[in-house]
């Protein structure tokens, strides 16, 4: 086991620090810890969940495959469920990505200043993602009512539509609240 802190120049040959103190990205990553990660082996809801959805996914695609195989038919019904189940995974590993602080950004610009400017980007994304997501979920509640007022039908099972997409705004509200949640230890971390 090593007692070396992360940026002491882990990960180069010979674990010589890099010329002139400067890091890479990539070592400012590990060298800078983000709020929300889990230590270790610390699975979160989002992790269970997705793994389940991923896992009802393989079933029926794989039960679809042998069916056409061996029937030349194919169960219609299974693209429809793995569309929604594919939002839901979407969904929910987005949420897991925000309370990981894992989401999409460019690292060179967002690692390359002071603390303060980090900090500073790191608002104005969470603000960004609050913002994005609660726009989402109202949309998608919005689609979910019309679906429901108006009774509106699935076009392969025939059952009622909203039951596939009442999951949209609720997973939306979910990752609105997980990026407010970021957004505050952001905010309280001077």
């Amino acid at each position: 086991m090593s007692t070396q802190q992360p940026g002491d120049g882990e990960g180069r040959p010979g674990n010589r620090p890099s010329p002139g103190g400067a890091t890479s990205p990539s070592e400012a990553a590990d060298a800078t810890p983000t709020p929300f990660v889990p230590s270790g082996r610390s699975y979160r809801w989002e992790d269970w969940v997705g793994a389940a959805v991923m896992g009802v996914l393989t079933l029926i695609t794989f039960a679809n495959v042998l069916v056409r195989y061996f029937t030349s038919q194919s169960f219609a019904w299974t693209e429809e469920i793995s569309v929604s189940l594919m939002v839901v995974l979407t969904l929910v590993a987005a949420s897991a990505a925000v309370v990981r602080d894992r989401h999409i950004r460019v690292e060179v610009l967002f690692y390359g200043g002071s603390k303060a400017r980090r900090r500073l980007l790191a608002l104005l994304s969470g603000f960004a993602t609050i913002v994005a997501f609660a726009i989402l979920a109202a949309l998608g509640g919005k689609l979910a009512w019309d679906d429901y007022q108006y009774e509106v039908t699935s076009p392969g099972i025939g059952i009622p539509q909203w039951w596939y997409t009442v999951t949209m705004p609720v997973l939306c509200v979910v990752v609105t609240w997980r990026a407010l949640q970021y957004f505050v230890t952001v905010w309280k971390d001077r």
